[in-house]
């Protein structure tokens, strides 16, 4: 019987399965009803995760979609506006929610030239004049890493500038922080002074730190005390979480150091990729790889050549693919998966070249 080479999955960092330790811990897991009396493992979650960020207090949510939406939906008022990066997750991935939801206008702000995203410069820029005519801002968001620009890291430099910015304007400040992990393990730079810059952070535990299901929300605790309000009204109460809780808590054991890894395996498929393809490969902050591709190739047509020799991977746009490595591929399946895509992209340019002889 003939047998298939094992798919590699380079789609995302969430198609982690958890590991046999994570599923122990949460079987073992101590819980109660967390929207009746609270559940221990979750509280306990909750305040490791305020401790490490520096903030007074958190709520832990099914998703970061969820939790991202809590909390435009808290510092906003209908008819206002919310200014951040066009190429955010809020305005590109979460089903125009903030205007469903909390009913407010999203503007999105482009980076000036030579920038991959949206500066404090750029966010001052679009701060409107007040008017009669225009909806008033009434939040700056920020992502760190930002996904849509390959996981690119905002120095505590940048967003600093960016906290200026909205002190001047009178304006808090959000951050999608899913993969805010990612940038402490890549610069040492403590959670704590990440989200100094902000009023509130959003992180994810089912990306790189590969639990099945999870986010948690900080700030204040007067914040988080409207956010518990938002979240029973969008159906967030979980019951007995801590089974879900414990997944985290031991993620951030057992997983947050080895971030590094992933790191290092993401370089090692940039570098294979782009060793004779031809395509533009956007070097990795993190654990996020976008290529550019040759004119001419599109991004369905790649994902399916690679999808062939069972290497999964993502068409982020017609012609730029993405890929994410995680702790479920290690560094000889990561460079197999390059030598694939890579393949894959020469195979399509030498047939555009006979096509057209």
């Amino acid at each position: 019987m003939a047998t298939h080479a094992p798919v590699i999955d380079l789609r995302s960092d969430t198609v982690t399965r958890p590991a046999s330790a994570m599923r122990r811990a949460m079987a073992e897991a101590e819980v109660g009803d967390d929207v009746l009396d609270g559940d221990p493992t979750v509280r306990r979650l909750e305040a490791q995760v305020a401790e490490l960020l520096g903030k007074e207090s958190a709520l832990f949510f099914p998703s970061g979609t969820m939790a991202n939406q809590t909390a435009i939906w808290v510092h906003t008022s209908p008819g206002t506006e919310v200014l951040l990066d066009a190429g955010a997750h809020i305005i590109n991935w979460e089903m125009a929610g903030a205007a469903a939801l909390a009913g407010v206008q999203v503007r999105p702000v482009s980076p000036g030239e030579g920038r991959a995203v949206a500066s404090a410069l750029d966010l001052q820029a679009a701060l409107r004049p007040r008017s009669p005519h225009a909806p008033v801002a009434t939040l700056i968001c920020v992502e760190n890493t930002h996904n849509g620009a390959g996981g690119m890291i905002t120095t505590l430099d940048e967003l600093a500038a960016v906290r200026a910015v909205a002190d001047d304007a009178r304006l808090p400040v959000h951050m999608d922080g899913a993969r805010l992990w990612n940038a402490h393990i890549a610069t040492g730079t403590p959670l704590a002074d990440f989200a100094r810059t902000a009023d509130t952070v959003m992180l994810s535990f089912s990306k790189g730190l590969g639990c099945p299901v999870g986010a948690v929300l900080v700030g204040d605790s007067g914040f988080v005390q409207r956010a518990h309000m938002v979240r029973k009204r969008l159906g967030g109460g979980m019951r007995q979480s801590g089974i879900l809780a414990a997944a985290a808590l031991y993620a951030l054991e057992h997983h947050l150091a080895r971030l590094a890894e992933d790191h290092a395996t993401a370089r090692r498929f940039a570098e294979v990729v782009a060793a004779g393809a031809g395509a533009r490969v956007v070097a990795p902050d993190t654990n996020i790889v976008m290529v550019d591709l040759p004119e001419g190739m599109t991004s369905v047509a790649v994902v399916a050549a690679a999808a062939e020799r069972h290497v999964r991977i993502t068409p982020w746009s017609a012609t730029r693919i993405r890929a994410v490595t995680h702790l479920d591929v290690d560094a000889t399946a990561v460079a197999r998966a390059g030598e694939v895509v890579r393949a894959a992209i020469e195979n399509g340019a030498l047939h555009r070249r006979l096509s057209t002889v």
